[in-house]
């Protein structure tokens, strides 16, 4: 049997090797065996294949078989290969769909943090507004104690060389006891006082006489008492002082408050407006719906002026703030309705920071003021060398309609005011017995003395206007709001 299997696999190679022309035989020997054989058709084959032939055949065989193995084992690593790199492109695919989504959330993040850096941002833009805003108050507030300390300093220099000049004047001008004083000592005593600076201090020392000159005489040329007002007229008393609010700040020594005679919609008689003018940068104007508001401090609105104010010479007409701009002679318009500056006008020649005040000080160059007849302003200039000039304007363009030039001495006046086109003068921003003293009439274009009461409860009034809607005249005193209730005669 083991013969018969070399042998046929020996018949299978050489099969293999020739090809089909082989061809296989079988039959029966003598002996009733089976018996297998082939020939192969060739010329130049006289006999069967060599032994060692059929070996070197099987060799070849197998060293082919053996590369077919090794291709296939090469095919089977790269199948391997091929199906790690399929496993690994899945795998990349999950990734990155694992890598988006984590990119989405990070990109939602980013987004969110760019929010609050804009939020920081914002943040930070205030805090430097505010900032900014801090350093400028303190800038002002130091600019305004300054102010104040030299003020202070100029006061008390200015107050011992007063009290010396006193001192002198007395020693050698005073009367005798019973000697009424000579009108040349007079003369000689205001010549003196004319050279101080300080104008406060110098209206003192001029109203003394003035006063013994005018008091308990009629004065000349005037109405008298009998028949009490009934439309215009000339003055003829002021009322005691009524306190309406005072001021909270140091911001408020100084001031004016008004309401306007003529109120234009939506604004009413009742409407009041407030500004405190101490300091070097004034532009808040606190408005106020009715009295009581006033009164309870409670401001509606506070409007912002464009260009700081000047002194407490403003005024509210027809729906207008009028009022000089700081450091100049220019007339400023301002709607309280628009919040816009509507007009500015340079008011010819007129002095302006301190050259021709009143006798209080605190550049009251440039004075507003409205009666009847309309809107002045109240002045001075170099050519009258300082004595009060008086201008009727228009309320729409703050153009001069007419000027008036009187003999009164600006800077030897508390303060004046309008009534029926006269202008009136107070003696004294201090005294509690002050006088409203001088009375200039625009229609005769002449002045008169006059000797009527006027209070100064709290010893400092900066600022007296006349309404004359309600027969009023309004004044700030020492920090206080006032108001006097006045009578005209009749013309």
């Amino acid at each position: 049997m083991k013969e018969l299997v070399t042998w046929l696999l020996s018949a299978w190679m050489v099969w293999e090797a020739v090809g089909s022309t082989a061809r296989l035989h079988k039959a029966n020997n003598q002996d009733g065996r089976c018996i297998y054989s082939f020939t192969v058709p060739s010329a130049n084959e006289a006999s069967c294949t060599d032994p060692g032939e059929v070996m070197a055949i099987i060799r070849d065989l197998q060293r082919e078989s053996n590369s077919q193995r090794l291709e296939l084992e090469s095919s089977k690593a790269r199948l391997s290969l091929l199906e790690t790199l399929v496993s690994q492109l899945h795998g990349n695919q999950a990734a990155r769909s694992s890598s988006s989504s984590v990119v989405s959330l990070l990109q939602k993040e980013v987004e969110s943090l760019k929010r609050e850096q804009a939020q920081r941002d914002t943040q930070v833009s205030r805090l430097e507004y505010t900032i900014s805003n801090l350093l400028q108050d303190k800038s002002d507030l130091q600019e305004d104690k300054k102010w104040l300390e030299e003020e202070r300093n100029e006061l008390g220099r200015r107050l011992e060389n007063t009290m010396q000049e006193v001192e002198r004047l007395r020693a050698s001008h005073c009367p005798q006891a019973g000697e009424a004083p000579s009108r040349d000592s007079l003369q000689e005593s205001k010549g003196n006082t004319d050279t101080l600076d300080y104008q406060e201090l110098k209206s003192e020392l001029v109203e003394v006489p003035a006063s013994r000159l005018f008091q308990g005489s009629p004065s000349p040329g005037l109405p008298s008492a009998e028949g009490e007002e009934s439309g215009c007229g000339v003055l003829i008393s002021v009322g005691e002082p009524v306190t309406f609010r005072r001021a909270e700040t140091i911001a408020g020594k100084y001031g004016v408050w008004m309401r306007d005679p003529e109120p234009i919609s939506p604004y009413s008689r009742e409407t009041t407006w407030r500004v405190d003018t101490v300091g070097s940068d004034v532009r808040q104007v606190f408005e106020y719906n009715n009295v009581d508001q006033f009164t309870k401090g409670h401001p509606s609105k506070v409007h912002v002026l464009p260009r700081s104010m000047e002194s407490t010479g403003a005024v509210v007409y027809r729906g207008s703030l009028y009022f000089q701009m700081r450091k100049s002679r220019i007339m400023a318009k301002y709607d309280l309705k628009t919040e816009v500056i509507t007009v500015q006008k340079e008011l010819p020649n007129a002095g302006y920071h301190g050259q021709f005040p009143y006798s209080w000080g605190g550049y009251t160059d440039i004075d507003f003021a409205v009666d009847e007849m309309g809107l002045w302003v109240i002045y001075s200039t170099e050519k009258v060398k300082g004595a009060i000039v008086l201008s009727k304007l228009d309320p729409e363009t703050i153009e001069i309609e007419q000027t008036w030039e009187t003999n009164i001495r600006k800077q030897s006046v508390a303060n004046a005011f309008m009534i029926c086109g006269s202008l009136y003068t107070i003696s004294s921003y201090s005294s509690p017995e002050a006088t409203v003293n001088f009375i200039y009439s625009t229609k005769t274009g002449t002045s008169a003395p006059l000797n009527i009461r006027f209070e100064n409860r709290y010893r400092y009034s900066s600022m007296v206007d006349y309404n004359p809607t309600e027969r009023k005249l309004l004044a700030w005193d020492n920090f206080n709001m006032v108001a006097y209730d006045i009578k005209l005669s009749k013309m």
